[in-house]
């Protein structure tokens, strides 16, 4: 008697959920909006990162506003690379990301919480960006 193995259907990858503002020559209080599927940083955090410009370069330290994130490790690794996590919890701030490449830049992005709604999300990452009647 023989049995076959069903193979596991692949794990489809999400559409990242990511608005990132023109680039221009003046600076940005805020760079864009990303709309992640979860609080899990280990999950969220590499999707982010691999889908972010590539001449952002490499993005060695990442800093979380917010208590909703789950727990952290102090860093993480992408794509073979070391990554800092930081945690801070302004109570004034809104939820973001702020994203640190040395030599490269800050971007700041704007965190719309996973279980919005996407009519809402979307209105949220738009603005944020500063898409609002550009579309």
């Amino acid at each position: 008697m023989t049995t076959t193995a069903l193979q596991p259907a692949l794990p489809s990858h999400p559409v990242l959920r990511l608005h990132l503002a023109p680039h221009g020559d003046l600076p940005r209080p805020i760079d864009g909006a990303w709309w992640p599927r979860s609080y899990d940083l280990l999950v969220e955090l590499p999707r982010l990162l691999a889908g972010l410009p590539r001449d952002w370069g490499h993005i060695a330290s990442v800093t979380v506003n917010g208590a909703a994130w789950s727990a952290t490790p102090g860093r993480i690794l992408v794509s073979n690379q070391v990554v800092r996590l930081r945690r801070a919890l302004a109570a004034n701030a809104p939820h973001t990301v702020v994203l640190l490449a040395p030599g490269r830049g800050r971007w700041d992005l704007v965190v719309v919480p996973p279980d919005t709604a996407e009519d809402a999300a979307e209105s949220l990452m738009a603005a944020a960006a500063g898409a609002l009647g550009h579309d």
